[in-house]
């Protein structure tokens, strides 16, 4: 014997309808975009690890790089303590959680960064006076790594600027705009670009 639905508890038609209504919901909300700003928020937060990983390889090459330089060059002690006291600022920086949301946070570490890449490019200038140590193995080695990983580093800021801008861009237009306030979704900072920031920086021993 069928129980007619107009029957049924008002509690129970109204779960089923709710749940009805869900079902036929769902895939308009997976198609008009309900997962977009999650999935890029997780590409920027995957750029973002990418480009403080190769920071950290290139702070991480520079205590043996500065110890075979002054094997050969230790009159060049202030080029020498200009770096290491370049890598030890920007290895106490704090960064706060939201250091994507938060500009003055980004710029304080991009600059930091800077100050550091440009010590090390006095000291390979520096480098140029001493032909046995360009011919040292062990420098060798290092101006290899070196070198590749200011490429990465290129290359991971690259990166991290066009999933920023993509990320902004759908939080600011429709209907991402709308999904945005649904989430509370904030832009993101970004680094500033510099002349010739397109190409990987070369370094010359």
């Amino acid at each position: 014997m069928t129980i007619a639905a107009a029957s049924w508890p008002s509690g129970l038609r109204l779960r089923l309808q709710v749940g009805l209504l869900l079902c036929l919901l769902l895939p308009l909300l997976a198609g008009c975009g309900i997962n977009t700003i999650p999935t890029l928020e997780e590409q920027v937060n995957a750029a973002w690890a990418q480009v403080q990983n190769q920071y950290q390889r290139r702070a991480d090459l520079i205590p043996n790089l500065v110890e075979t330089v002054k094997g050969y060059a230790q009159q060049e002690k202030d080029v020498l303590t200009a770096v290491t006291e370049a890598r030890a600022k920007v290895g106490q920086m704090q960064l706060p959680p939201d250091v994507l949301e938060n500009e003055e946070a980004l710029r304080r570490f991009e600059q930091n960064q800077a100050e550091l890449g440009g010590a090390l490019g006095r000291l390979m200038v520096v480098v140029e006076q001493y032909p046995e140590l360009r011919s040292n193995q062990n420098f060798l080695a290092l101006q290899s790594q070196l070198e590749g990983t200011e490429n990465r580093i290129a290359v991971a800021r690259r990166d991290f600027v066009q999933a920023v801008q993509a990320y902004n861009t759908e939080i600011r237009t429709f209907p991402g705009r709308l999904w945005a306030m649904v989430y509370g979704a904030e832009p993101k900072a970004n680094f500033t670009a510099s002349p010739g920031a397109e190409q990987a920086p070369r370094v010359s021993f």
